[in-house]
């Protein structure tokens, strides 16, 4: 199932059957080096991409943990699945591993040589839509050798970059003064505003904008329609903790308007 901003795609597995020599098998989670079976499937990948006119996959060292986990448990279990009983659901696996995401997917396979997953997941509309999904941007790969067979993981992601307050504060900013707002020097109000609930610290403003986003590169639509009214002329900034936590990494900005 997957939703517009809070989301989880969970496709189901496949099996390889193309008969070819089977290349050496990456060891950790780094950058896979030339010629191993990672480093074969992130080439694959983005040649794909790259033929449907979309930008490449960026290797996820934390996404590449978390599917090399999952990739040694198929191994163990010889068996597939996204989820096997007393694992986590695969959501929670990328982000122990330390990933930060807004969209997270993954393609499981088993097959006897690395070239035949690859063609096999682009053969199966849900794995090519994950292969070729226009909103995601990282990807961690894992190949285990199993008994007589391979086990491969590919952990999808729209990755949200890890921003201290004032970077955030500073790219919200610029979106607003792109509409012609001046920005005003208020940042510890409007970061004490943004804890709040309700209510605002310091001068008075005409208006309070609270969201939560994990794309701070553009403002929702009804902040957007709010700033570029014509009733404000400054404005300030301030990020802070985002509420909740949960599975998926998100910001929370406070936009004090005068």
């Amino acid at each position: 199932m997957r939703t517009a901003l809070f989301c989880l795609t969970i496709v189901a597995a496949i099996l390889a059957a193309a008969l070819l020599s089977t290349p050496t098998l990456q060891a950790n989670s780094s950058r896979p080096s030339a010629s191993t079976a990672e480093s074969i499937l992130l080439i694959a990948a983005n040649r794909g991409r790259a033929a449907a006119g979309l930008h490449p996959l960026e290797w996820d060292p934390a996404l590449a943990v978390a599917a090399r986990q999952h990739a040694q448990r198929m191994a163990q279990m010889n068996a597939l699945s996204h989820q096997f009983p007393g694992e986590p659901p695969m959501q929670d696996r990328a982000r122990h591993a330390g990933a930060r995401f807004s969209l997270i997917a993954e393609n499981v396979a088993e097959g006897p040589n690395v070239p035949g997953l690859h063609r096999q997941w682009m053969n199966s509309p849900p794995h090519r839509a994950n292969l070729l999904d226009p909103g995601l941007n990282a990807v961690g790969i894992a190949v285990i050798q199993g008994v007589n067979t391979l086990f491969a993981v590919e952990d999808f992601a729209t990755e949200v970059p890890t921003l201290s307050l004032n970077e955030q504060e500073s790219q919200v900013a610029s979106e607003i003064a792109g509409r012609g707002i001046r920005a005003v020097n208020a940042t510890p109000d409007a970061r004490k505003t943004c804890a709040l609930d309700r209510g605002w610290a310091g001068q008075r403003p005409a208006s309070v904008l609270r969201y939560e986003t994990s794309d701070l590169r553009r403002l929702p639509d009804d902040v957007d329609q709010k700033v570029v009214s014509g009733k404000y002329h400054s404005a300030a900034v301030g990020a802070c903790e985002a509420s909740g936590g949960g599975d998926f990494a998100h910001f929370r900005i406070a936009i004090l308007l005068y």
